[in-house]
């Protein structure tokens, strides 16, 4: 059965894309540069612009699934042109998706669209699942309008899942690529207070419930892929240093970071602690509940 994965080639979609493969299923993933891929064994690349369908929309009539992970980072400094790309790449991947779609004329089965925890808004200590409402700042709107983006093709008769993604863990990309670093150095501490809410899942995991959410013909609608016991940015820093058996006392003070990221340092400093309600009410069983065995076991330390 195939599997079509746009933004396949970067730290979730590399991870991806190889289980998929590895549990048999075909798997293209769509990249502007096919030719620079780097991609597990089994899976191939094909060109996209990003906007369009054209050049792929065949691989999509009879294929089993299509993961669209397509999307600028929002890990940089939030210019306004710098926004403007950010929810552009996301609104053009969904339109191409639809558009592909649309164009088959035997449907993909499911439709898995990303999204993020930043869909809540910052919420200070409250515990969220997917009943809750979106926040009305800019990743909030941004998220509401990603999620959105792929509806139509609900009324072609395509299931849809939407991923409702928070802080992946695992050497080699994400947040923890950006953490240790300073950890290492004796440098590790929290995040402006501390206390906003850091909804994490390790990548396994994360890849784990993906699968499972695409092989479930009742699975529809948001579900939020964070682990089921998310922390304060204290206590994740308090937990990372105490694997990596260093101190976790120096604070990034928040005027620095709104110096080096201007609004995009929201993102660092504000939070939600997010719960993954539906995910387990289906019967997923996540291997790495708790941040510290999660930490333990990316880091290679033992107890």
């Amino acid at each position: 059965m195939r599997v079509l994965i746009t933004g396949g080639t970067g730290f979730l979609g590399q991870a991806l894309s190889q289980r998929l493969a590895e549990a048999g299923y075909e798997v293209i993933v769509l990249s502007r540069r096919p030719e620079r891929a780097v991609l597990p064994p089994g899976v191939r690349a094909v060109r996209w612009d990003g906007r369009s369908a054209a050049g792929w929309e065949e691989l999509v009539d009879g294929a089993f699934a299509l993961i669209n992970l397509a999307g600028e980072s929002i890990g940089q400094r939030w210019t306004e042109a710098a926004k403007r790309r950010i929810r552009e790449s996301r609104l053009n991947a969904g339109r191409a998706v639809v558009e592909a779609i649309a164009a088959a004329r035997a449907k993909p089965q499911v439709l898995l669209q990303a999204s993020a925890v930043g869909y809540y808004g910052p919420r200070g200590e409250e515990q969220l699942t997917e009943e809750d409402p979106p926040g009305g700042d800019f990743l909030g709107r941004l998220a509401v309008e990603w999620e959105a983006s792929t509806q139509p093709v609900e009324a072609m008769g395509v299931r849809r899942v939407i991923l409702r993604t928070g802080l992946v863990l695992d050497r080699g990309g994400g947040a923890l690529a950006r953490l240790l670093p300073w950890f290492q150095l004796f440098l590790g501490g929290p995040i402006g207070n501390g206390r906003q809410g850091w909804s994490w899942i390790h990548r396994a995991d994360w890849v784990e419930a993906v699968k499972f959410l695409m092989e479930r013909p009742e699975a529809h609608g948001p579900y939020n892929l964070t682990a089921p016991q998310p922390v304060s940015n204290a206590e994740f820093s308090r937990t990372l240093g105490r694997v990596l058996r260093r101190p976790a006392w120096l604070p990034a003070p928040a005027f620095a970071l709104r110096l080096v990221f201007g609004e995009g340092a929201d993102f660092l400093l504000t939070g939600q602690f997010v719960l993954p309600r539906r995910l387990l009410e289906a019967g997923f069983v996540f291997r790495y509940p708790d941040l510290e065995s999660a930490l333990r076991a990316i880091l290679g330390w033992s107890r």
